[in-house]
């Protein structure tokens, strides 16, 4: 699906920042058909993966030897100081920001109570994933926390989210809405989580069989960190690239 613009509350970017940039751009660029445009030195060599001609995600070293390779949402939001300001209301602590990206629009990194990390983009040239929900690119991001309750009142007060909650108790999953539509999602971290693990957002990239996508990872020098998992809309696996940035491949239902 082709999207040109993105309203404010929805989440609109995902990239992986590496250890290892030359490996990561090699991995993803094999595993699923990636371009990925060498990004300017300005900006330390960030660079934006293309598909069919549109830009579905970003690749970049990280600031520091020290950063962790992980994956990392964005949400599009109208006014950055206003969301920010919104933010240390609700009890989350700004990371990284307010900074221009030259044109493409402005930055900040904030945390949540809980400590999961989720970026805010006001945007200028650059609008967001122009694909999304095909084979080879972002189909969803869900935060997996220790108490979703106090999670709902600080999205809700952040984003404007609607909170839509299917089951109880530690197996229920909230979709989180924009405009009466689903957005993101959130769950309880699943007990199988070492002790300690701290909550985050999980990216999901699509793919077009997911057992193929799984051999063809693993020759690439990624790992399965847990296997095939039915769920409504169709079945997903935890992975791990080879330099150490977790994400899920999601296989939808036909």
């Amino acid at each position: 699906m082709q999207v040109d613009v993105y309203e404010h509350g929805v989440p609109s970017w995902v990239d992986v920042t590496s250890r290892d940039f030359e490996a990561s751009k090699k991995f993803y660029s094999e595993m699923f058909g990636w371009q990925i445009e060498p990004g300017s030195e300005e900006f330390g060599g960030y660079s934006m993966a293309v598909v069919n001609g549109r830009t579905v995600a970003g690749v970049s070293p990280t600031m520091g030897p020290d950063a962790p390779s992980v994956w990392s949402t964005y949400v599009d939001v109208a006014s950055l100081e206003d969301t920010l300001a919104q933010a240390t209301l609700a009890g989350g602590a700004t990371i990284a920001g307010p900074m221009d990206v030259s044109g493409a629009g402005r930055l900040a990194v904030i945390s949540d109570p809980e400590g999961a990390v989720i970026g805010l983009w006001q945007a200028g040239e650059h609008k967001g994933a122009g694909l999304v929900n095909e084979p080879g690119t972002w189909a969803w991001s869900e935060l997996l926390c220790d108490d979703p309750e106090s999670e709902k009142a600080f999205y809700t007060d952040v984003f404007g989210w609607g909170a839509v909650t299917h089951g109880e108790g530690p197996g229920a999953y909230t979709e989180w809405h924009v405009s009466d539509r689903p957005v993101s999602g959130m769950l309880q971290k699943p007990a199988q989580m070492p002790p300690g693990s701290p909550s985050f957002w999980a990216v999901y990239i699509a793919v077009e069989d997911i057992n193929d996508a799984a051999k063809k990872l693993e020759k690439l020098g990624g790992t399965i960190i847990q296997p095939q998992t039915e769920i409504e809309p169709g079945i997903f696996s935890v992975v791990q690239d080879p330099v150490g940035a977790m994400f899920n491949i999601f296989q939808q239902k036909s």
